[in-house]
């Protein structure tokens, strides 16, 4: 079964055994069997289990097998910091051999937990900016890995709303100013409002309420659409942004495919499900004796759009022909 094609039962199947497991000391664990953490900022939904899945599948294709020489121990953080903080110190006292961890909100607690075990991020934004690494190709401590995309890519979120729905001249970002992703995400697209010549407006993510609240009133004025950027707040409240989105007729732009299987109208962004599988290779070659200091962090190279074409219609857009030829997938 290809990677990408991984749901929630074959996921629920693959990993429910491990997150079930007691937890022990690493002493008592049988010999040659290898532990790894994985952290989960979000909640356990659909997309989330299937990275899940797809990281645990890619370490049995490069040869490790769950319950024979592999055991992962999988903990989520359900967006929220505390519990994230929690969960990551948790597992650093399980003293595994690496530590994976997906988004950016897990890696300041493992990082402050422990400077020996190496750690293997995921779907993280802007890592030198945050304190992460060093450099991009020499990260220099016990953490590397994976980056989403460059801030660039925010400025190719606003061409595509202005694309999809040309009447669309305000804009309102939803983004979680709590973190370093959020703000240069949302930095990156005020850059590019002057060539493209739109009133750029922010709503903070902080919790349903003030979503709602946010989203209501920037709709109260025509000719709006949103640009949804990453964190893990947003995966947190994605229903309720696609619902608010599609209740208030407003375009717009995700930046990754999930939102916009589950009703939202488009998505440009990195391939979620493959960052788990390059982790994953990561990860083996760590158990192989090499460091994390030395393996460079990786951006994606390949990037999809994907287009919605019921939620088009219930929104009365006509999707250029242009722009769905160069859609990499289009939902009917």
């Amino acid at each position: 079964m290809p990677f990408h094609r991984v749901h929630r039962r074959e996921a629920i199947a693959l990993l429910g055994g491990a997150a079930a497991w007691p937890f022990v000391a690493r002493a008592q664990q049988p010999e040659g069997v290898r532990r790894i953490g994985v952290l989960m900022n979000s909640v356990a939904n659909e997309d989330q289990q299937a990275g899940a899945a797809a990281f645990v599948q890619t370490l049995e294709q490069l040869g490790w097998t769950v319950g024979r020489n592999l055991r992962p121990d999988i903990r989520w953080g359900g967006g929220d910091p505390d519990k994230i903080r929690r969960e990551a110190e948790n597992l650093v006292g399980l003293a595994p051999d690496v530590i994976v961890t997906t988004g950016n909100a897990g890696v300041p607690p493992l990082l402050r937990a422990t400077h020996t075990i190496p750690i293997v991020f995921n779907n993280v934004a802007d890592p030198i900016g945050a304190g992460f690494i060093d450099t991009m190709a020499r990260p220099g401590g016990n953490a590397t890995g994976f980056i989403q995309f460059e801030y660039t890519i925010g400025g190719k979120w606003l061409e595509l709303l202005k694309e999809v729905a040309p009447a669309v001249s305000r804009v309102a970002v939803l983004r979680d100013p709590a973190i370093a992703a959020g703000v240069g995400q949302f930095a990156a697209i005020q850059s590019a409002v002057p060539s493209i010549g739109m009133e750029l407006s922010a709503i903070s993510l902080r919790d349903a309420r003030e979503i709602e609240r946010g989203v209501t009133r920037f709709a109260s004025r025509p000719n709006g659409g949103l640009i949804v950027t990453s964190g893990a707040l947003p995966v947190v409240h994605s229903n309720l942004i696609i619902a608010l989105a599609a209740r208030h007729q407003l375009p717009t732009i995700y930046y990754r495919r999930y939102y916009v299987t589950n009703g939202g109208l488009s998505s440009y962004g990195y391939d979620f499900i493959d960052q788990f599988r390059l982790a994953a290779g990561y990860v083996d070659r760590i158990l192989k004796g090499e460091k994390p200091a030395d393996l460079p962090v990786q951006a994606p190279t390949k990037y999809e759009l994907v287009i919605n074409l019921k939620t088009a219609r219930a929104l009365g857009l006509a999707i250029p022909p242009t722009l769905l030829s160069r859609a990499d997938e289009v939902i009917e």
